[in-house]
């Protein structure tokens, strides 16, 4: 049996996606390459990338992976203009579908919206908004969301405009649910207002919890995917042995009843309270390069040993 898939409108959404930027990191193409393959074999369609990621290269790289094959998959980047106009927007656009090799988006993101001012920046007249609805209009995207991995209330600044996203992503785990909890108070408007969620960073955003064995991938991802209304979790894979961890864990998929996923939400509450197991909340280390510097931010951090 092939891993789960749920539905986006008229499009079918494996349960799990690819991530872009951990394809990037893969030791050489050929492994990244066998990693795509075998996603597909497996009935995982849902690839991620950005724009910015690797400097292009990732979404270069999951161009080639695809080619002769993108009909089979649901393929998301993500634009990253962080603020800037509409024309630089579309322009991020067309190199996206050139490095990937296709001539249309089933999904495009605005990227990394975690500035208190993203918002008003976006829905500014000639703003990256306005890029969505062109794009979709011209038919070189069919869906179009946001993503970010700071705060709910910047999310929920973004869905005050009552703006027709299709999707919104954001960070899904245990520990979400004790700090700056998204899972809480960003999902029930996006439901509210018809827009799917798409959960990341299921396992700390670089598997610190899996370190301080606070937790094990298997608890963790299961737990991502079984966040009721959840259309699929976006999971970094800089390896094919993580790779087949996670396409395991994917294919033997049930729900996580609600009595356990509360019992791991406990468990982890007493560490998870101060944002030590979520960095890219609690800290600008996970915050790319290019908006840090749109922002005024130095462009390279480093995460203390």
């Amino acid at each position: 049996m092939p891993v789960p898939h749920r539905q986006l409108k008229n499009a079918s959404v494996s349960i799990i996606g690819v991530g872009g930027s951990s394809l990037g990191d893969v030791k050489d193409q050929s492994e990244a390459g066998r990693i795509v393959a075998e996603a597909l074999d497996n009935g995982i369609n849902f690839f991620d990338n950005a724009w910015e990621y690797h400097d292009g290269m990732s979404e270069e790289l999951m161009g080639r992976a695809l080619c002769g094959k993108r009909d089979m998959a649901f393929l998301m980047t993500k634009v990253c203009s962080h603020g800037r106009e509409r024309d630089v927007a579309m322009r991020m656009l067309e190199d996206s579908l050139r490095r990937l090799q296709t001539d249309h988006l089933d999904l495009w993101q605005i990227h990394e919206v975690i500035y208190d001012n993203d918002p008003d920046l976006h829905f500014v007249s000639d703003g990256a908004i306005e890029a969505l609805t062109q794009a979709k209009q011209q038919g070189k995207v069919r869906f179009v969301g946001f993503t970010g991995h700071k705060d709910p209330e910047i999310h929920l600044k973004m869905l005050s405009h009552r703006y027709p996203f299709d999707t919104v992503q954001m960070p899904l785990n245990p520990f979400d649910k004790t700090y700056r909890s998204f899972q809480e108070q960003v999902i029930p408007e996006a439901r509210k207002q018809g827009i799917m969620p798409i959960g990341m960073k299921s396992m700390g955003g670089g598997g610190e919890p899996i370190k301080r064995g606070v937790a094990t991938p298997q608890e963790l991802l299961r737990y991502a995917m079984s966040v009721p209304g959840v259309l699929t979790t976006v999971s970094g894979m800089d390896s094919y042995d993580v790779f087949k961890q996670n396409l395991a864990i994917a294919l033997n998929f049930t729900p996580m009843p609600a009595e356990e996923m509360t019992a791991l939400e406990n468990r982890v509450k007493a560490i998870a309270g101060d944002g030590r197991l979520e960095h890219y909340k609690a800290t600008k280390l996970y915050d790319a390069a290019v908006g840090r510097q749109q922002h005024g931010f130095p462009s390279a951090m480093v995460l203390p040993a």
